[in-house]
């Protein structure tokens, strides 16, 4: 049997092996990508839970954090000193009342610092625009602990 006989002959094989080579490069390829997504979403929860817990809030759990937040802070970091978020921050910070007796209240300067941390986070560059959104808030310790 000759050399080329043989190749043309088993062609089918060659064609199927560069076939299933390929396809495991490119498995290989989108789970690492995967790994390495999941390694700095895990690196960025464990930051925040450290920075949250250094500045005296309780300790969050990491897995809500990666779900919540991913790589990049989700919704957090998604223009944080925007109006409309920033009108629903203010009617959450209500009294808890409906109609006539709904009354703002000056929230504890703990909620909003927690906001803050994440965005130091998560979202650096959106830090100044932040604290220019809420400079004007009306923030004390309310909350007894």
């Amino acid at each position: 049997m000759s050399p080329t006989r043989f190749a043309s002959e088993h062609k089918v094989i060659y064609w199927g092996t560069i076939v299933i080579l390929v396809g495991l490069v490119v498995t290989g390829l989108i789970r690492y990508e995967s790994v390495k997504t999941s390694n700095q979403t895990l690196s960025k929860a464990n930051q925040l839970q450290e920075e949250l817990v250094k500045a005296g809030y309780p300790s969050p759990d990491t897995d809500t954090i990666e779900r919540l937040l991913g790589t990049d802070g989700g919704q957090v970091c998604e223009d944080p000193g925007d109006a409309l978020k920033t009108a629903l921050w203010k009617i959450q910070q209500a009294n808890g009342a409906t109609g006539p007796g709904m009354r703002p209240v000056i929230s504890d300067s703990k909620a909003v610092g927690a906001e803050r941390i994440v965005l130091q986070v998560y979202c650096p560059d959106q830090v100044d625009e932040f604290d220019e959104a809420v400079a004007e808030l009306d923030t004390d310790d309310t909350v007894r602990r």
